[in-house]
């Protein structure tokens, strides 16, 4: 009998690119092969590869290790992130005029994004505003190079956003993140939340960039006077990170 076969599209970001390339890939497994056994198949492919830690997507979700892979689903390999009217840039739907969240190429102008954010009943607008510093862990930046899974981050940033206006009870949150390259003193992520009251959106503000930094899949390259590096992402919370135990 033979053998049903599948193919998948891979997609590498962030420090597996340095290791798997940077291209797509399609890769052949039995028809019924598991998320887990994908990896399996990378790790006995790429042995030096960085895949302990890593989440996997497929076709721009985050996917567990027992998930089954179809014909012709794309597979992202998520390397721990960095973080980081609609703009100019990517974007996906908002479920309420009240959520804006998109990604965008061009500079971010705080001022026009806070007063559009804002509304006679609030009674307080609180601002992140991300901004490139001249130096980290004691090495003089240069710039930065944000890279994204611009399907999957565009998604990950509006339901962010819907998720603190549910959690918090806030009015308006607005999200915009910087791709490309971001020169020192330029905005990486600009967060603005509108509430009637203050408690709730400083709450909301803070909860929205913290896991934005574990979750949103956006990736940061740092470049020095003496050499450039991808930044070290902080771990991904419980059920989205592969375990290291898992990763043959």
């Amino acid at each position: 009998m033979l053998l049903l076969m599948i193919r998948v599209r891979m997609l590498s970001f962030g420090v597996l690119k340095d290791a798997l390339g940077a291209e797509p890939v399609e890769l052949e497994l039995p028809g019924g092969a598991s998320v887990g056994e994908l990896l399996a198949e990378m790790t006995h492919r790429y042995p030096t590869a960085p895949l302990q830690g890593i989440a996997v997507s497929v076709n721009a979700e985050y996917a567990g290790m027992s998930q089954v892979l179809r014909d012709g689903d794309e597979v992202g390999l998520l390397p721990p992130v960095s973080g980081g009217a609609t703009g100019s840039g990517t974007a996906a739907k908002a479920p309420h005029p009240a959520v804006v969240a998109y990604l965008t190429r061009e500079p971010i102008t705080a001022e026009s994004i806070v007063s559009a954010a804002k509304r006679g009943e609030d009674g307080a607008v609180v601002i992140f505003d991300g901004i490139v510093r001249d130096n980290s862990r004691g090495r003089k930046t240069l710039h930065l190079d944000y890279e994204a899974y611009e399907e999957m981050a565009a998604k990950q940033l509006v339901e962010l956003a819907q998720q603190a206006r549910d959690k918090y009870g806030v009015r308006n949150v607005t999200i915009a993140h910087r791709l490309g390259r971001l020169l020192v003193g330029e905005t990486s992520v600009l967060i603005v939340v509108a509430s009637a009251h203050r408690g709730q959106a400083f709450d909301a503000c803070r909860w929205i960039i913290d896991t934005l930094k574990k979750t949103v899949p956006i990736w940061k390259r740092e470049t020095f006077v003496d050499g450039a590096v991808w930044a070290a992402g902080e771990p991904f919370p419980s059920g989205i990170g592969v375990e290291s135990s898992n990763v043959p």
